[in-house]
């Protein structure tokens, strides 16, 4: 199957390689329930040695810098708690962690989670944490920017291979709530 986004040489409904995909990505997508049918959520297989976003779009096409999103844990503290949560923003912009985010968690502080935290509570590689699969009872925040997209590349839970999923779809994950405002452009380069 021909890729709705980028330069891939197959794309593949995720119902059909579950054993591409680590367990709790697998589980979710075998328990998916959204209304966007899940073989419309799509693996393509990526190298992990072009993971870097600019050599990234490079190699599997432009197109891709404004269909990414990066999804970033983030823990909020209230109180002698903290709640972990995933941010969904596009890859032009960076998480308003103190802001937004923040606010929206109903945190006092947030900062970005650590990433021996973020591997080992989300049971995903780091380079490639997705929000399908995430813990039952994270709250996931997604940019409505990210919504609005017909396709967003997201990571896949490994550093190898990634995923296409309808913007709406993110909408859909259980605990999620779009946020608008979440994804801030990143300032320019000074010079």
């Amino acid at each position: 199957m021909r890729a709705p986004i980028g330069d891939f040489d197959h794309a593949t409904p995720v119902p059909d390689c579950l054993d591409e995909l680590t367990a709790p990505v697998a589980t979710a997508v075998r328990g998916w329930s959204g209304a966007v049918p899940v073989e419309r959520i799509l693996y393509v297989d990526t190298d992990p040695r072009w993971a870097d976003t600019a050599v990234f779009v490079e190699h599997y096409g432009r197109d891709l810098l404004e269909r990414s999103a990066n999804c970033v844990v983030v823990a909020g503290r209230r109180g002698g708690g903290t709640t972990l949560a995933a941010c969904v923003v596009l890859s032009t912009t960076r998480v308003d962690v103190n802001g937004v985010a923040r606010r929206t968690l109903g945190a006092r502080k947030a900062s970005f989670a650590p990433m021996d935290t973020a591997t080992g509570e989300s049971g995903m590689e780091y380079g490639g944490i997705t929000p399908v699969g995430l813990p039952d009872g994270w709250p996931v925040l997604v940019d409505s920017a990210v919504v609005d997209l017909p396709y967003v590349l997201v990571g896949s839970g490994r550093r190898r291979g990634k995923l296409l999923v309808p913007g709406k779809a993110l909408a859909e994950l259980p605990g999620a709530e779009v946020v608008d405002g979440l994804g801030v452009p990143l300032a320019p380069p000074e010079g």
